[in-house]
C-alpha cells in the first residue's frame, strides 16, 4: 500500500462490501454511503505488529479486504508445496493468477508459452502470448467481475481515492513477476494510475514487467517483454508504443523501494489472509 502511494489500500474493506460487485447483492450505492465510508480506508491505520503477530484499526468501522491479493498468495503457497515435493515441471491456474514452473513439457529445452488474456472475451481466449519460466502471469480486467447499471459497467477494483470501481481508458492489465501475490497488488495499482502513469511505475520496479490493454484495442508492453511478446495476428488488436516528454520510457531501477514493497507484503501477507479468511 505505502509503494503504491495508497493506489493498491489493504483497508478497501468499508467500500468493496458496499458495493459487493461478484456477488448477488452487488448494487450502486448512493453518494452519501460512500462519502460515509470513504475516510475509514486509510491504509497507515492499519497496525500490524509481525513479532505479535496483530493488526490494530484505529477507527471504527474500518475493515482489510485481501480478494485483490487472496489468489495470488494462495499461488505462491501451493509453488512452495510442489518445490517441497520436488516437482520441476508444472502449470498452476487459479484463473487470472498463472504460474509456470520450469520448462514446457513439450520441449525441456524452451521455456512455457502463455497467453495473455483478451479481457472482452472468455477466460482462456488469448491476444498474445509471451515464453516464461518460474514466472506468475496475473491479468486483471474491466469485466473480470462487474456491475452493470443503466448500461454502464463498474468493474470490481476500487479506487481507495474516490470509493468507486477504477474507470479510465484501460480494459485489461498483465502482470509478469516471480510473486504472484506481488503480481495481484501490482495490478490493482496500475489500474489507478492508467496508462501513462501505470507504465511509468512499472518501468521504475526491477521485479515486474506489465502489458496493457486500452478500450481502444491497442497493446502496450514494458521494456522487458519488448522482444518477448508476441500479438496473435487475428486478435483484432494493434500494438502501440507510449512516449514521455523525453521519449520512449525507459527502465529505471529503483531497487530499495522494490524490494521494500516486496518484504512488507510478504511480512504481513499470511497474518492479513487469515483475518479476511476469518
Amino acid at each position: 500500500s505505502e509503494n503504491s502511494e495508497g493506489a493498491f489500500d489493504l483497508a478497501i474493506g468499508p467500500i468493496t462490501s458496499l458495493w459487493h460487485i461478484g456477488f448477488a447483492d452487488a448494487r450502486k450505492p448512493a453518494q452519501s454511503e460512500i462519502d460515509e465510508r470513504l475516510p475509514l480506508v486509510h491504509y497507515p491505520d492499519v497496525v500490524l505488529n509481525a513479532k505479535k503477530q496483530t493488526v490494530y484499526l484505529k477507527k471504527k468501522g474500518m475493515a482489510i479486504d485481501l480478494g485483490g491479493i487472496a489468489k495470488g498468495f494462495i499461488t505462491d503457497e501451493v509453488v512452495k508445496t510442489l518445490k517441497a515435493k520436488n516437482v520441476t515441471t508444472a502449470i498452476i491456474d487459479l484463473g487470472g493468477n498463472i504460474y509456470v514452473m520450469g520448462k514446457s513439457p513439450k520441449n525441456v529445452k524452451k521455456d512455457w508459452n502463455v497467453g495473455i488474456q483478451d479481457p472482452k472475451k472468455p477466460r482462456g481466449t488469448a491476444i498474445g502470448t509471451l515464453p516464461a519460466s518460474n514466472m506468475t502471469v496475473v491479468t486483471s480486467g474491466i469485466y473480470e467481475r462487474y456491475l452493470k447499471v443503466d448500461g454502464k459497467i463498474y468493474m470490481h477494483l476500487m479506487n481507495p481515492k474516490t470509493g468507486y470501481p477504477f474507470d479510465n481508458n484501460l480494459m485489461g492489465v498483465s502482470i509478469v513477476t516471480k510473486k504472484s501475490v506481488d503480481g495481484d497488488a501490482l495490478s490493482t495499482a496500475t489500474f489507478d494510475k492508467g496508462l501513462a502513469g501505470g507504465m511509468a511505475y512499472i518501468e521504475k520496479l526491477k521485479y515486474a514487467d506489465a502489458i496493457f490493454i486500452t478500450k481502444d484495442k491497442k497493446v502496450y508492453v514494458s521494456s522487458g517483454l519488448k522482444d518477448k511478446f508476441k500479438l496473435l495476428k487475428d486478435s483484432g488488436y494493434t500494438l502501440a508504443t507510449l512516449k514521455n516528454k523525453g521519449g520512449s520510457l525507459c527502465r529505471c531501477r529503483y531497487f530499495l523501494s522494490s524490494l521494500k514493497f516486496a518484504r512488507n507484503l510478504r511480512v504481513s501477507c499470511r497474518l492479513r489472509l487469515a483475518l479476511y479468511l476469518r
